[in-house]
């Protein structure tokens, strides 16, 4: 995979829609800028689409599920088999992220990029690189070879569902294990200590957090990661979900499709994707910010200034859910509302 002739495959954004869109809302009645940061994403998806317009009525969450080696050093409360149970709930509509993209209009897509346990469901997407990476406190997680295999996958599944007519894509995960991997990825790439972006997950006492701390630690001493090549880190410290997650955001840009940044797990997948192929980034869109403690280092690398503060830490593309109703009703504000003209003034 030759990043950097992707890198260069990929058109920037374009600046005359997004003045349109800029001059659309300023001419609308109403205090200028008075809608803050939702302005700035449709102004963001005019220079996306361009000429063909803003429709982000056909949208898919893609939601890559994986399990981690390290878990086996007891970073999380939750076993393993729960990867492959959760992952039937969202496939099945019955996860929360799941209800929330009902309500949304949003169809789910289930994908095993690498669980133990292979699923029989047969609504999840069979991408599986392997049974799960190896224990990041040993040694790699993976080797480069499948790294990019993932990234590859997600890329592809992308570009299916741009050829079926989808128009937005947000990211979710399911990976047991998965806030160690990113809070070791985070470290690595933006040169932090491990105890300031290593979180309690879904609710580790301060045992346990002081544990996964340590095996933070002790995976980027084993490792020895090169912060300057940011496939190195991935497929160190990193896991099929993420890796995965990397490739839609690529593919989002090939395919000029926006991506939804979901949570602190689909950050780092965002800001790897942005670090091989850094024309990605004007692709991607903030929705929350994340309760894990690297979340907003992460999102200040990407440049990207999150919507939602509300300590979620749920995951699978929930907060991605909340922006979805969110950008529709502003949309229906920059597209029906009276300008200035209309009124008179």
């Amino acid at each position: 995979m030759d990043f950097a002739k992707l890198n260069a495959a990929i058109a920037p954004l374009d600046r005359q829609a997004m003045e349109m869109a800029r001059r659309r809302w300023d001419n609308l009645a109403k205090p200028i800028g008075s809608m803050g940061r939702m302005e700035q994403l449709i102004v963001r998806l005019a220079g996306i689409y361009g000429g063909s317009g803003i429709d982000i009525g056909k949208r898919a969450l893609l939601v890559m599920c994986a399990d981690n080696g390290v878990l086996a050093q007891g970073v999380a409360q939750t076993p393993a088999e729960i990867t492959a149970t959760m992952a039937g709930f969202i496939a099945d509509g019955r996860s929360a992220a799941a209800l929330m993209a009902a309500r949304a209009n949003c169809e789910v897509v289930t994908v095993d990029m690498g669980m133990l346990r292979k699923s029989q469901n047969p609504r999840i997407l069979d991408r599986r690189i392997a049974a799960a990476t190896n224990d990041i406190s040993q040694g790699a997680a993976m080797s480069r070879e499948q790294a990019l295999a993932a990234i590859n996958a997600g890329v592809e599944l992308v570009r299916e569902l741009h050829q079926r007519g989808y128009r937005l894509l947000a990211t979710g995960e399911m990976g047991i294990g998965n806030t160690t991997t990113t809070a070791a990825m985070a470290a690595a790439l933006l040169g932090l200590a491990p105890q300031s972006v290593t979180g309690r997950g879904v609710g580790l006492s301060d045992e346990g957090l002081r544990n996964k701390q340590q095996v933070v630690a002790r995976a980027l001493a084993v490792n020895k990661p090169d912060a300057s090549d940011a496939l190195d880190v991935l497929h160190k410290l990193g896991g099929f979900d993420i890796a995965g997650l990397s490739g839609v955001f690529i593919g989002g840009a090939l395919c000029r499709i926006p991506v939804l940044v979901d949570g602190v797990i689909s950050s780092i997948a965002a800001l790897t994707a942005a670090r091989l192929v850094p024309a990605a980034r004007a692709m991607m869109l903030p929705s929350h910010l994340s309760a894990e403690p690297c979340a907003r280092a992460i999102l200040r690398e990407l440049e990207l200034e999150p919507v939602i503060d509300g300590q979620m830490r749920l995951g699978e593309g929930s907060g991605a859910m909340l922006l979805l109703p969110l950008l529709d009703l502003t949309l229906d504000v920059y597209r029906r509302l009276m300008t200035f003209a209309d009124i008179g003034m």
